[in-house]
């Protein structure tokens, strides 16, 4: 494992979609899922959920940028969710599902509002791309039950449903950056 570690945060609905999706790439060290964008500290799932904190669940990704870029990073984010749909994803309703780039940086920052700059002159999509690019302030990490939720419940109806049909499509999409 490279020394050079950096980090990045996205929030595409549930995530447990994201963390399933973004733990089978190459370079990718560690996938957590956590709350961001709020004003409440230290929330709590029965919190977020219930809308009222400002949060959106979120997932944190530590990645070997020599293996993985950031920019590689953002084509996935935006192939795997619907950045048109305002406050949810599928099945999921509210301001805790919006889609949003966490940067934690300048750099992040602007390979961030590239690549949605790119995606608007280039898509097909019927509706503009709601995604907010906003710094990160904080990221407060999930219920220990919330984390590696896909791997440890395989079986679970939401993973049935939602996740793998998910999983399916981004597998066939980019085979190459999978791990080995």
């Amino acid at each position: 494992m490279g020394q050079n570690l950096e980090k990045a945060t996205f929030a595409s609905g549930c995530f447990w979609c994201g963390e399933a999706i973004f733990e089978e790439l190459e370079g990718i060290i560690s996938v957590e899922n956590g709350y961001a964008g709020g004003e409440m500290e230290n929330p709590t799932y029965e919190k977020v959920s219930g809308g009222k904190t400002g949060h959106t669940e979120a997932i944190q990704i530590t990645f070997e940028p020599e293996k993985i870029s950031y920019s590689d990073l953002l084509e996935v984010f935006w192939a795997t969710h619907d950045p048109t749909q305002k406050n949810r994803q599928g099945p999921d309703v509210g301001h805790q599902y919006r889609s949003v780039i966490f940067y934690h940086n300048e750099e992040q920052k602007k390979l961030a509002e590239e690549s949605k700059k790119h995606l608007e002159e280039l898509s097909e999509l019927k509706k503009p791309i709601v995604t907010e690019i906003v710094p990160l302030e904080k990221f407060y990490p999930a219920e220990k039950y919330h984390q590696d939720f896909y791997s440890h419940n395989p079986g679970a109806p939401y993973c049935q449903v939602i996740i793998n049909p998910k999983l399916e499509k981004f597998r066939k999409q980019f085979k190459e950056k999978l791990k080995k």
